[in-house]
């Protein structure tokens, strides 16, 4: 079989779903490329600072994995713009959510909110909430997303950093988006 027959889902056979399920596991089998090229696809976006976001991307991965951050962690600070092209206005809801099913729910969230926290750099010149990470100061993870942004997002624009360049970080991505999705142990 090459294609499906049907035309609504409703119609579709044991025969064809099962077909449709053997292609799916090979398309998810190469998650990993796809997150890579969207990676680098952060060269080619918004402009104005002094590194691109592929390079910012690559900074604060380098910093992370410099400063001992787990796997995780580490590919979370590489994927963490990753949404910038597509979600510019909640590009952080959209790492986190390519990111959930792949890591423990701290990481998750750090990204999630790693946008509200990064305000506190830069609201006040623009007439927004420099503050608005202060509604979370009593959940467990908001030491860690401070220290993300602090020492690994805000700090990641600097041309003159020794980064390590996209093929240090590809062993890491592809053990993250190659583990089984949503397994307990992992992102509970």
């Amino acid at each position: 079989m090459e294609q499906v027959r049907f035309t609504q889902m409703k119609d579709g056979t044991r025969d064809e779903y099962q077909f449709l399920s053997t292609l799916e596991h090979e398309y998810i089998a190469r998650l990993p490329d796809r997150i890579l090229a969207s990676v680098r696809a952060l060269g080619d976006g918004l402009s104005g600072y002094r590194v691109s976001r592929f390079e910012h991307s690559l900074q604060a991965a380098t910093r992370a994995l410099r400063d001992g951050a787990d796997t995780d962690m580490v590919v979370a600070a590489l994927v963490h713009d990753v949404g910038d092209e597509l979600a510019p206005e909640n590009h952080s809801q959209f790492a986190a959510a390519i990111l959930r099913p792949y890591v423990r729910a701290e990481v998750t969230w750090t990204v999630l909110m790693h946008g509200a926290f990064q305000m506190i750099y830069y609201g006040h010149h623009l007439g927004l909430d420099q503050h608005a990470r202060d509604e979370h100061r009593y959940h467990p993870w908001y030491g860690t997303c401070e220290m993300f942004c602090e020492r690994w997002d805000q700090a990641s624009f600097d041309p003159d950093y020794d980064t390590l360049p996209l093929e240090a970080f590809e062993p890491m991505v592809r053990e993250v988006f190659t583990r089984p999705a949503f397994d307990p142990i992992l992102t509970a």
